[in-house]
């Protein structure tokens, strides 16, 4: 980035130290939407705690829609007086791998509905499996997996069969796996859908903490929508302008966890997926943030890691020609998957069960926001090509140049 446009600021202290009521207000948030009913397409509900979260800050945060139903999260503050700065987004996703009822009959004295699948779950983990139907008044109904159509376009089918007659589900409801409610245990919360909107619950906590601090007032956020059905949200966007062209993504995900990606070790700054590496120059320049802050705060924590076992928005605003990269929370019961490799293996039955991430990690990932927020322009890390070029100047005599 050239000097002109970088802000000469000291590394902040620890953003761990948090106070315990702010900590506990995010991890409320992180309770609340990640118990919220989403599906690709159907994220009203998730807009609906956004929006009314917004409102409450409506002096200081604006929000608008594109084309395609993605929020956009802006402050109110004056720029006038600052040198351009590229903005910077913290984007998450709104979806999370769920059922829609397409179709309703009679089935004896029951209903039966038909449902497609939006998202990635192997076919086993549908046998059988109890489901939750939520209609359009948030009330639930119960429902049994009766026979599955895997091989149906564009998503896989569903059969299922209500356990009432007086069910007042309609097409267009969604539906979700039957899980006890959401719960704290060992520093792990278990919920529905960690992902994405695990995410969603930190990018909102960490703007909250900037959006009164100085030299922050780039940072906004982007929630996009229909991820888990092909980075619907992020393709519209990306062809459509809805971000400028010197715009910097950094995308929020989960990721599932693997042995060299534990779950605990803090949040992770991903430098790629299976698709893609992510650009080098946003990922390094956080990468020597993140470790610069380390050494001043031990107590942080941070992963750095390719995690190839999915794919993430950060490749496809990088097909679009965006400087975009990763930061992600280890995830467990990846998609409601337990033990996916026992079960692929066929170890193991297949049971589907809530995601899981580390209470510690949210936090993390949290304090990780804030430090991209206040330093990604910093001057006091100089860029990698500077670091080279003191270097070139200091050694160069070693190939018999001139000093």
């Amino acid at each position: 980035m050239p000097a002109s446009t970088r802000t000469k600021r000291p590394v902040r202290a620890s953003r761990q130290q948090s106070s315990s009521a702010d900590a506990r207000r995010c991890e409320q948030w992180l309770m609340e939407l990640t118990s919220l009913p989403t599906a690709a397409g159907k994220e009203q509900r998730v807009v609906a705690w956004i929006t009314s979260w917004v409102k409450k800050r409506a002096k200081d945060l604006s929000l608008d829609h594109d084309t395609f139903g993605n929020l956009l999260i802006t402050q109110q503050r004056d720029r006038r007086a600052r040198t351009h700065v590229a903005p910077v987004w913290f984007q998450a996703h709104l979806d999370h791998p769920a059922f829609v009822v397409r179709d309703i009959s009679v089935d004896g004295d029951r209903r039966a509905l038909a449902l497609e699948f939006r998202g990635g779950v192997h076919n086993p983990y549908f046998e059988n499996a109890k489901l939750e139907i939520v209609d359009s008044n948030d009330r639930s109904h119960r429902a049994t997996i009766t026979s599955l159509d895997a091989d149906a376009k564009p998503f896989k089918v569903v059969t299922a069969r209500l356990a009432t007659a007086s069910a007042d589900v309609r097409v267009g409801d969604v539906g979700r796996w039957l899980f006890p409610r959401p719960a704290v245990r060992k520093g792990l919360t278990h919920t529905h859908a960690c992902d994405d909107l695990a995410a969603v619950a930190a990018a909102l906590c960490a703007l909250d903490r900037v959006r009164s601090k100085p030299a922050c007032e780039h940072v906004g956020l982007l929630f996009t929508r229909a991820e888990e059905v092909g980075f619907l949200g992020t393709i519209g966007a990306a062809r459509s302008g809805t971000l400028s062209d010197d715009a910097r993504i950094i995308c929020i995900e989960n990721s599932r966890s693997f042995a060299e990606s534990p779950i605990g070790a803090g949040p992770i700054l991903r430098v790629g997926d299976r698709r893609s590496v992510f650009t080098p120059e946003l990922t390094n320049r956080i990468g020597d943030l993140l470790l610069a802050h380390q050494k001043l705060h031990p107590e942080f924590r941070f992963q750095r890691k390719l995690m190839a076992g999915g794919s993430c928005e950060a490749t496809a605003f990088a097909s679009y020609g965006y400087r975009s990269t990763c930061v992600c929370l280890p995830l467990g019961n990846y998609h409601n998957m337990e033990d996916i490799d026992g079960v692929l293996a066929g170890a193991r039955p297949a049971k589907v069960g809530r995601e899981f991430v580390s209470i510690a990690d949210f936090h993390g990932l949290i304090a990780m926001l804030e430090i991209i927020a206040h330093d990604l322009d910093s001057s006091e890390i100089p860029p990698t090509r500077e670091v080279m070029e003191t270097i070139w100047k200091d050694l160069r005599f070693v190939l018999g140049e001139p000093a």
